[in-house]
């Protein structure tokens, strides 16, 4: 028993005299924004839409807030959007809207939805806006469009265009 209790002072006393003043490698934790926008527009499209519908537009901001830890890795995003429409007939009804994986031109899979639901969207007299705030992401859907924006774009659907009414490549703004 005396032996464990000499270790142990001794422990104490190597980890109290250790030196303070030396510089540290990793990084500072927390939690930052990351805004990507998208000019959205029914040409973008893939097929572009030449239907009543191909005289809208609209505009998207997309922001990242994202805690790293003090390695500098990702341990929690979620992502806020801000959307404006306008130009679309009055009847537009619009659907859902997502990000989804893709270059420009080329069709990808939804990675990251707004939640929006068909219907719950209402535009007036062609124009309109909605937001949504805190739809969860992983680490790995964050990293990867920190990584390549152009790589993914945003696009909203209606129910005359249920593949899609307009899109944007996603844009990293700051």
């Amino acid at each position: 028993m005396p032996r464990l209790s000499i270790a142990l002072v001794s422990v104490l006393l190597a980890a109290g005299c250790s030196s303070s003043s030396s510089p540290s490698t990793s990084t500072t934790a927390g939690t930052t924004t990351t805004r990507f926008t998208a000019a959205l527009s029914p040409s973008q499209e893939t097929p572009p839409i030449t239907n009543g519908e191909s005289v809208g537009s609209g505009t998207a901001a997309i922001d990242f807030v994202i805690t790293r830890d003090a390695a500098n890795v990702i341990t929690a995003a979620v992502v806020n959007f801000q959307v404006n429409i306008t130009g679309f007939p009055s009847t537009t009804v619009v659907n859902i809207a997502h990000i989804h994986t893709g270059a420009a031109g080329v069709s990808g899979g939804i990675l990251i939805s707004t939640t929006a639901a068909a219907g719950e969207i209402v535009l007036t007299n062609g124009a309109g806006s909605f937001t949504r705030n805190a739809i969860s992401m992983t680490a790995a859907q964050a990293q990867s469009i920190l990584d390549n924006p152009a790589g993914f774009y945003f696009n909203v659907h209606t129910t005359l265009n249920p593949g899609g009414v307009m899109r944007g490549q996603l844009v990293k703004v700051s």
